[in-house]
This record gives structure tokens, C-alpha cells and sequence, in this order.
């Protein structure tokens, strides 16, 4: 097998446990999902030697324009609890777990590191070793859209638009990534995402569910 054909079946073959793992993981006990996840992240960065980006100079880049994306993002979220459909909707959603436990610990360090540092770091990584750099921001960005399937099924978010929208995330979350030159930019992005959201869920809820 050739070094270009081994890197590309490496690629896709971490897309693809990334995917897989996605389905596993939620049946875990959530007493120690967390960390486990964490620490698959931190595992695959090592593996894969993916650049981070979480020094100078290159972090200074990566706050700059995570901090503004995040204050985008999280502006929007926040604007589309106007609409009726999105009000039911978070009204409707029963949290994961207490709001410090989900806020403080689930998101940042049960998804966010565990996401970032596998599909912006490792897959990314070993995608664009396999196909450039374009592939391999397309490749964990699809990835990373069909990663949540599960999770639409279980809160009962429509699965096609659920895979759409993440996998458009997730490419923007790459392009923060290379044009920044650090993982903190898609870090603070998708926290800014997660964490609105979240809030935004625990205000709207409704009070007898």
C-alpha cells in the first residue's frame, strides 16, 4: 500500500470511529462519560501529533477571532428565541443534567475539548495529510454533522437538518481553525453556541416539566 493510500484510509477510518463513537458513547453511565471523552480527545490529539495552536503566538489569533465569533453566534442564538417554533422547542427540552453540571462541566469539557481536539485537531489533521487541506476540513465536517445523528433522535430534533447544520459548523469551525492557527478560535465559538443555547433552555423551559 502506498503512504498517500495508507494516510486516506487512515482518514477515513478515523472519521468513521468518530462517527461510530458517537452512537457508543451516549449509553455510557454519564458518572464518568465525561472525563472518558476528554480524554479520548486529548488521546487522538497525541496519536495524530495535531497541531493546537494553544501557544504564542498563534493563541493570541485564536482568542481574537473565537471571542468574536462567539459573540456572533451566540448574538444569533439569542435573537431566534423570538420565534414561536424555537420558544416551544426549548420550552419543551428537558435538560441533560442540573444547569452548574451541564453549564460548567458537560459542555466545556464533555463536548467542546472532546470535539474540537478530535475533529478540528486529530481528523482534521490526518484528513489534510490525506487529501489537503480543503479535503480534510470537508471530511470532519461531515463527520462531525453525522456525529450527531443520535443526538437529534434523542431530543427529537428533525435528523437531516440536524446533520446539515452541524456539518456547516463544523466546516466554519475548520476555516476559524486554519485561518487563526489555533484550536482556541473554534473552541470559544462552539462554546459560545453550546453554552447560549443551554441557557437559553433553562430560561424558557417550562416551569411544570
Amino acid at each position: 500500500m502506498s503512504a498517500r493510500r495508507f494516510r486516506r484510509t487512515g482518514a477515513l477510518s478515523l472519521a468513521a470511529a468518530l462517527i461510530g463513537w458517537s452512537f457508543v458513547s451516549p449509553r455510557l453511565p454519564a458518572s464518568w462519560r465525561t472525563v472518558l471523552q476528554a480524554g479520548v480527545g486529548g488521546l487522538l490529539v497525541w496519536v495524530t501529533r495535531a497541531p493546537l495552536g494553544l501557544g504564542p503566538p498563534r493563541l493570541s489569533a485564536g482568542l481574537r477571532s473565537g471571542s468574536l465569533a462567539a459573540f456572533s453566534v451566540a448574538g444569533t442564538v439569542a435573537a431566534t428565541t423570538v420565534l414561536a417554533p424555537v420558544r416551544r422547542s426549548m420550552a419543551d427540552r428537558q435538560p441533560p443534567a442540573t444547569a452548574p453540571d451541564w453549564l460548567l462541566l458537560r459542555i466545556p469539557v464533555g463536548t467542546v475539548w472532546p470535539e474540537e481536539s478530535a475533529f478540528r485537531g486529530a481528523l482534521m489533521t490526518a484528513g489534510s495529510a490525506a487529501f489537503g487541506a480543503r479535503g480534510g476540513r470537508l471530511l470532519q465536517a461531515c463527520a462531525f454533522g453525522l456525529s450527531h445523528i443520535a443526538d437529534a433522535r434523542a431530543t427529537g430534533e428533525p435528523v437531516a437538518a440536524t446533520v446539515l447544520v452541524t456539518a456547516i459548523a463544523g466546516w466554519l469551525f475548520g476555516w476559524l481553525t486554519d485561518r487563526s492557527g489555533s484550536l482556541a478560535a473554534p473552541m470559544l465559538a462552539h462554546l459560545a453556541v453550546n453554552e447560549a443555547g443551554a441557557i437559553a433552555v433553562l430560561a424558557l423551559r417550562s416551569p411544570n416539566r
